[in-house]
């Protein structure tokens, strides 16, 4: 049982590493007209992590001790709505995957007893150092689109190069930058917090110089860079307002922690700047006519959603025989059917939920969303996906499905209160909240459902499930 033991602290170690290959290396099986059969890294981990816990509570004679039946109800529904869906393939394997998150979650509050100290301490050294890794690749990334090296090298996606607005926005080990950024919103969050609290960041509580000061404040700069740097409005719009109820509710708390406030929002500020440089710079280094202020105003027009323009969006063309910088932009700012799409899309799924009392009531089943939108001439074929949860998750599973999502996270909040970290354990709820406007995750993004529970595992003094 030792090696088991220790077995199951390595798979939750690595952890932090595995979410950010979310999207490389990934093994495909082939397709269908709905969808795209793929088996990703943290996909593999959660079957390998399931199996060895259930082996560990079926040892300790702790399987479904003390479990209460309030936290099925939502999943039971789910499960409950593949019955009349209109994609039973897309349901359920999307229903098998939420199962698998399920359990690993109640694993890891069953099995927290096994993670010590000395456990919490390694982990956030993975945690961070991940992080760290992984923003870094990134830089490279975007370093190694603008010597246009190929794609195949790079990892950048088809939508991530210099050739849409100038200059490059990386995806990372994910599928698009929105998940880059949205799988930084943890560690970003989480090194502000332990900034702002001192017995967070001192060496006799933390035991290592690892977690110093200095360190965190550097690792939020380079994440909070990367973010802005994926230039994926849904994550920098979900960390900045995070931060700012982060920074109101510490403050109001205790009057001591202005300082480290101040510090952090002068971090924010710094990274902020810093990637629009580099931003300008990129497009001035790009092989597109673009220039150092085109790139600049067109970073402040996107993310102001064309609100502010610096009038320098139009790149200016080359001198006649200057034939060094030929190729023309994609975008010259503002991608305004972006925004359009998204919300025409979200309006669209609410209007067909509501379309019936039983529809409004049940939903039309989970995986039915895009087979409903193309039916209904939203989307051009049935791959596309709404882009916000939200309104996936009304016109698949109806009211009760959304009265039964916010009755588990009342659940939740309910726990996260005998937590010393509940404050960053509500923010990250809430980032991920407010990121899940911006895209589908239901079962794809599997960082917003594990690591919430991890981190409150290890935060978390021996409180039972």
């Amino acid at each position: 049982m030792k090696k088991l033991n220790n077995f199951l602290k390595c798979l939750v170690n690595v952890l932090p590493v595995v979410l950010y290959f979310s999207y490389f290396p990934i093994i495909s099986f082939g397709a269908n007209e709905t969808m795209n059969f793929e088996l990703s890294l943290p996909m593999i981990w959660l079957v390998i992590f399931d199996f060895v816990a259930l082996i560990l509570m079926l040892q300790k004679k702790i399987l479904f001790k003390n479990m209460k039946w309030q936290w099925l109800l939502f999943p039971l529904w789910i499960t409950l709505t593949v019955i009349w869906s209109r994609n039973l393939m897309r349901g359920a394997l999307t229903v098998g995957i939420l199962w698998l998150i399920y359990f690993a979650g109640y694993g890891l509050w069953s099995l927290k007893n096994m993670f010590d100290e000395r456990f919490r301490k390694t982990w956030w050294k993975w945690f961070f150092g991940a992080t760290i890794a992984v923003c870094l690749w990134c830089f490279l990334q975007c370093v190694l689109d603008i010597f246009g090296i190929s794609r195949e090298y790079s990892l950048m996606c088809s939508g991530c190069t210099y050739t849409i607005f100038g200059f490059p926005h990386p995806n990372g080990f994910a599928a698009e930058p929105q998940f880059m950024g949205n799988l930084l919103l943890a560690p970003t969050i989480i090194a502000a917090w332990m900034i702002f609290n001192k017995k967070q960041t001192s060496k006799n509580n933390s035991g290592s110089s690892f977690l110093g000061f200095k360190f965190l404040l550097v690792c939020f700069f380079i994440s909070a860079a990367t973010i802005f740097l994926t230039l994926s409005r849904g994550a920098i719009f979900a960390f900045l307002i995070t931060m700012v109820i982060m920074s109101c509710v510490l403050a109001w708390r205790n009057r001591k922690t202005l300082k480290r406030i101040g510090l952090v929002w002068l971090t924010i500020i710094l990274s902020f700047f810093f990637t629009l440089n580099l931003q300008g710079v990129m497009a001035e280094a790009s092989k597109t006519n673009d220039t150092y202020f085109s790139g600049v105003s067109k970073v402040i027009n996107q993310l102001t959603l064309g609100k502010i323009d610096l009038g320098g969006s139009q790149a200016k063309k080359p001198e006649v025989g200057d034939e060094t910088k030929m190729e023309q932009a994609n975008f010259d700012g503002y991608v305004e059917v972006s925004t359009d799409a998204r919300t025409n899309a979200s309006a669209a799924a609410l209007g067909a939920g509501f379309s019936s009392i039983p529809s409004a009531l049940f939903g039309m089943g989970l995986g039915s969303a895009s087979i409903v939108m193309f039916e209904n001439g939203v989307f051009p074929t049935t791959k596309e996906i709404v882009n916000n949860e939200y309104a996936t998750l009304f016109l698949e599973t109806g009211l009760i499905g959304v009265s039964l999502l916010i009755y588990s996270l009342a659940l939740m909040c309910r726990v996260l209160r005998k937590s010393r970290a509940r404050v960053m354990m509500f923010c990250l709820i809430l980032a991920y909240g407010i990121s899940l406007c911006f895209f589908s995750g239901l079962a794809n993004a599997l960082h917003i459902y594990l690591l919430p529970v991890v981190i409150g595992m290890i935060t978390f003094k021996q409180e039972s499930f």
